[in-house]
């Protein structure tokens, strides 16, 4: 991902360095969609597209609402670190300038979203240096958050490795990370971490709630699910940092389908994984829509408290 624009970043990383990086990582997302599709092809005449009946559409329908509604938890583990850097913005208006520019992320290149965020940030009057920091350290915890969830896929890696064992690393994980964020950085670090782990646990179930829709769940454990909801969240992380993938597209469908293709049947994976998209996609426009509802400017109430 090219973070160019947010100067207080200051990259010691060269143009032709840069450019390098997006041809890369558009070129895996192309690779992606194209293997995606290639096993659409491949599968086209058996997949039984009458499973997907009005009562099913209804039922993705509401996982998009949700996944919508989770984006919020994003809006507002943003809103803590704008807190961290004293940014004086109300919650609703910082979640109105997240949602506005949220949706740019489907844009080839991967960063417009960001830039659009800090555009709208300093168009609101927020100082462009600290608005630049929160959104860095927005995604590194996101990625931090992210590596969590990798214990989950311990046995896909290990076969013979304890799913119990996995769980306990998560658990055990987060609290170290949390205690740490809590020493070093302060409270409003922590309840960033604390919202971002919350909706990756949210995108993680609804993946989940797809899967067993098209498979029926026959042979898998509440273990396996477990790993597979840790598959979904490792994939939507390498998709988030894949430099030129919109929304990661490709990226992770095709990181889906080399990880579970031994857990899950291909065809219910493959049924999955595209319906995943489609809820992804319909949920974050349905937050892009309700952001722009948002007035733009609100009274001090639920400005941050600049006195701590």
């Amino acid at each position: 991902m090219d973070y160019a624009f947010l100067s207080a970043l200051q990259m010691r990383i060269s143009p032709t360095q840069r450019r390098l990086l997006h041809w890369c990582g558009s070129f895996l997302a192309l690779v992606g969609i194209v293997f995606v599709g290639f096993r659409l092809y491949s599968y086209s005449l058996e997949l039984d597209l009458l499973r997907i009946t009005t009562v099913v559409w209804m039922f993705i329908a509401t996982l998009s609402i949700i996944y919508g509604a989770a984006n919020f938890l994003l809006a507002i583990a943003w809103w803590h670190l704008l807190q961290h850097f004293r940014l004086p913005v109300s919650r609703p208006e910082s979640t109105r300038i997240f949602g506005i520019s949220q949706l740019a992320k489907y844009v080839p290149g991967n960063i417009f979203h960001l830039a659009g965020r800090q555009a709208l940030g300093m168009a609101a009057g927020l100082a462009p240096r600290a608005l630049a920091k929160s959104t860095v350290w927005e995604l590194g915890l996101l990625a931090v958050v992210g590596a969590q969830f990798g214990w989950l896929i311990l046995p896909l890696i290990m076969p013979h490795f304890p799913e119990s064992i996995s769980l306990f690393l998560l658990l055990g994980s987060v609290a170290l990370t949390g205690t740490a964020l809590q020493g070093i950085f302060g409270r409003q670090v922590v309840y960033s971490f604390l919202w971002q782990i919350l909706f990756m646990l949210v995108s993680g179930v609804i993946f989940i709630a797809l899967l067993l829709m098209m498979s029926g769940g026959e042979g898998l454990t509440v273990w396996h699910w477990l790993t597979i909801g840790g598959a979904y969240i490792v994939a939507w992380l390498a998709g988030l940092v894949t430099p030129g993938a919109p929304a990661g597209v490709g990226i992770r469908e095709l990181i889906l389908l080399l990880m579970l293709n031994s857990v899950v049947g291909e065809k219910d994976l493959l049924m999955a994984v595209l319906l995943g998209r489609v809820v992804t996609v319909v949920g974050d426009f349905l937050f892009f829509a309700v952001a722009n509802t948002i007035p733009a400017k609100f009274s001090e109430v639920d400005k941050i408290d600049l006195s701590r």
